[in-house]
């Protein structure tokens, strides 16, 4: 027995950092990830100058990182209820720094459709763990705060990803190689340091179980939740135009081979996007719904006239409604929605918001390829734009019923 006991006192400890410390470098974690997932964009007409692949595969390796992100979302992101949320922050966040070793020594189209692939997974493993994580290692004073950072993350990490890699790509003189080598770097310090990240979540049993994907939407707000599907729609559809769509634009259509200025697109409306999201805590829900709704309508007509007249300063004007919109619709949606479910209800809610979400997102680029090819790009993302003109349309229609 006293041999037992000198074991357990003698036993080393797993270096563990402060829960404060971990708040924080979980919160700069999660923005990586998505800072990571948003760095293509301006990129990929790099890509395509290099290595001469049709236009119509910058959409489609757009298309399936959206899809790989609904796949892991659904199948493994109620997981780390079950394991803990550290041993699945480290696995995503390996998994991402796989991806960016892929697309740091990628020497064709197809490996980097396959970096794609592995990095909407990681993406879409990291999003429950780490947001469940930030939100658990915030300190009491600090709870809003973490809340906030799983809302306006996911849009402003996506916008600083693109802005990052078209700055770099614009003045650096290995510009593809080194965004990726400076994301791998950083993500191999997250790895590091999820390692030394505070526990958070008790295991329990049901990890098996937990992979069968499956929608649990609540009886109660199933009414509601379908009359906030155009929304949800519309909002992630004209996030594909700007993240996807643009940089094909830009180039086809304006003879634009900058790529900061293809960057500013997404930063524009994912910026103002989560500015919008975060600045409007106080406004009812049903009212918010209406405003990004309508917002996304004038944002979809600038769109379609700046491609009309090659207006870049439409293009601007339209990235800012636009953008504004899906922060003002997102939010409205979830603050409309989640207060009506019970805490154990709520995994099933959001896996049914981000099934409508990253459908619309992954068909929608992976259409719009298609026609480019067909059609040419300007008549493809005016079409794009009117469809999504009609879509936020209809989301205002059953709002305000």
């Amino acid at each position: 027995m006293t041999a037992v006991l000198d074991r357990a006192v003698t036993a080393p400890r797993r270096p563990s950092v402060s829960r404060g410390i971990g708040f924080a470098g979980i919160s700069a974690a999660m923005v990586v990830v998505l800072v990571a997932a948003g760095a293509p964009a301006p990129l990929l007409p790099i890509y395509q100058h290099q290595w001469g692949f049709p236009p119509w595969m910058l959409t489609l390796a757009f298309g399936v990182y959206a899809f790989s992100l609904l796949v892991a979302i659904m199948v493994i992101g109620s997981l780390s209820d079950h394991v803990g949320r550290r041993p699945l922050m480290i696995a995503a966040l390996a998994i991402d720094l796989v991806a960016m070793v892929m697309f740091l020594f990628a020497p064709s189209i197809g490996w980097l459709i396959a970096a794609r692939v592995v990095q909407g997974v990681a993406t879409g493993a990291a999003s429950s763990s780490l947001s469940a994580a930030v939100v658990e290692l915030a300190p009491e004073r600090y709870k809003k705060l973490g809340a906030q950072m799983t809302s306006m993350a996911p849009l402003a990490g996506l916008g600083i990803g693109a802005l990052f890699a078209g700055v770099l790509a614009e003045f650096a003189d290995n510009a593809v190689f080194d965004v990726w080598l400076v994301l791998a770097v950083v993500m191999a310090l997250g790895t590091i340091f999820a390692l030394v990240t505070p526990e958070t979540a008790a295991r329990k049993p049901g990890a098996l179980a937990s992979l069968n994907p499956r929608v649990s939407l609540p009886a109660q707000v199933r009414r509601l939740y379908w009359t906030t599907v155009p929304g949800i729609v519309g909002g992630f559809m004209t996030m594909t135009l700007y993240m996807g769509l643009v940089p094909v634009v830009l180039v086809a259509v304006f003879k634009v081979n900058s790529p900061v200025v293809g960057a500013l697109a997404g930063f524009v409306a994912l910026g103002a996007a989560a500015l919008a999201s975060g600045l409007t805590s106080r406004v009812r829900a049903p009212r918010l719904r209406t405003v990004g709704t309508t917002a996304m309508i004038i944002g979809a007509v600038l769109f379609i006239a700046g491609i009309g007249t090659t207006s870049l300063p439409l293009l601007w004007a339209a990235a800012v409604f636009g953008g504004s919109g899906i922060g003002f619709s997102f939010g409205g949606t979830t603050r409309g929605l989640v207060p009506e479910v019970a805490p154990h209800e709520r995994a099933g809610l959001f896996t049914a918001i981000f099934l409508a979400g990253y459908l619309a997102m992954g068909v929608s680029a992976v259409v719009s390829g298609v026609f480019i090819g067909v059609v040419g790009a300007a008549a493809t993302a005016a079409g794009f734009g009117a469809v999504t003109a009609i879509v936020a349309l209809a989301g205002l229609a059953f709002t305000r019923r």
